[in-house]
């Protein structure tokens, strides 16, 4: 069985992003890791080369920045080193820039990835998802964000990265048949300084505003207090590979949970979620098998 890894990343060190982390948690599952680095003007080419270099091979791309609907940019990064994968590759494994596996999950990932190689009924794996928000102690809680996405795929050509790349479908705008896991991802991309977070807000604004987009640059910290409805304290461990990350944090954040703003429906799909695992209502970018 060969798998194969695949990400896309640019400015990694201007915005703060956890790239080197990133790969690092998915390096021992692959065989090797496709990176799509765009042109960057901070050194993340050298960054990204500097991991590991016998396993990680590098794409040098440029971003169209012409493509200003929905992310879209994002997608055709993520298809560039989807492509690139080998055709001997028998699952490819997808992190984004701001996403670190937990190794708790390495033991299933590999079981279900064998389980599953000869089924061509599975499309992918289906992950869980804890979206940390303002600090590296705090998780979000509303509808807002995703419980689980697709990170492993089949390699298979009729699969195409979805809308801004947050997941995939196939053929004709079909959803993928998935095996869900117990394995998580940390998803730290709203984890920032406030003045990276402001800076990287305003330029990344223009691939989701469309031709309207015109630049109105404030110089000011981001106000993570005021963009949050529900938030609740996390308990739990960060992947190993994120500790080093999180010991150099300098800026503080500490949210007040009676500030929490849920409505009655978003308490009840909580708490059937809780009780039950499941979370009613809420859309899904996949299919369960």
């Amino acid at each position: 069985m060969k798998v194969t890894g695949f990400s896309f990343i640019k400015n990694a060190i201007k915005y703060q992003y956890p790239i080197v982390e990133a790969l690092q948690s998915i390096l021992p599952l692959c065989d090797e890791v496709v990176v799509a680095v765009g042109d960057s003007d901070d050194g993340t080419r050298e960054l990204v080369a500097g991991i590991d270099p016998q396993k990680i091979r590098i794409i040098d791309t440029v971003w169209d920045d012409s493509l200003r609907e929905g992310g879209r940019v994002l997608a055709v990064e993520t298809e560039k080193a989807f492509r690139a994968i080998a055709q001997d590759t028998d699952w490819c494994f997808y992190i984004q820039g701001d996403e670190v596996l937990h190794e708790d999950g390495y033991d299933e990932i590999r079981k279900a990835m064998h389980t599953w190689k000869d089924k061509k009924e599975v499309d992918g794996l289906l992950f869980k998802y804890r979206h940390f928000y303002g600090s590296f102690d705090y998780i979000g809680v509303s509808s807002k964000w995703y419980k689980r996405e697709i990170r492993i795929i089949r390699n298979d050509p009729n699969i195409f990265s979805y809308r801004d790349a947050q997941g995939f479908r196939k053929g004709d705008n079909e959803k993928l048949k998935v095996k869900p896991l117990n394995a998580w991802i940390h998803h730290y991309g709203w984890v920032r300084p406030p003045e990276t977070m402001h800076e990287k807000q305003y330029n990344f604004s223009k691939h989701w505003s469309g031709d309207n987009w015109q630049p109105q640059k404030v110089y000011e910290a981001y106000d993570y207090q005021s963009h949050i409805d529900a938030l609740e304290k996390f308990r739990g461990t960060h992947p190993r590979v994120m500790q080093q990350r999180i010991a150099a944090m300098n800026w503080k954040f500490d949210y007040d949970l009676s500030y929490n703003r849920l409505p009655v429906k978003e308490k009840f799909k909580n708490l059937v979620e809780k009780l039950t695992g499941q979370r009613p209502f809420d859309h899904n970018n996949y299919r369960i098998v």
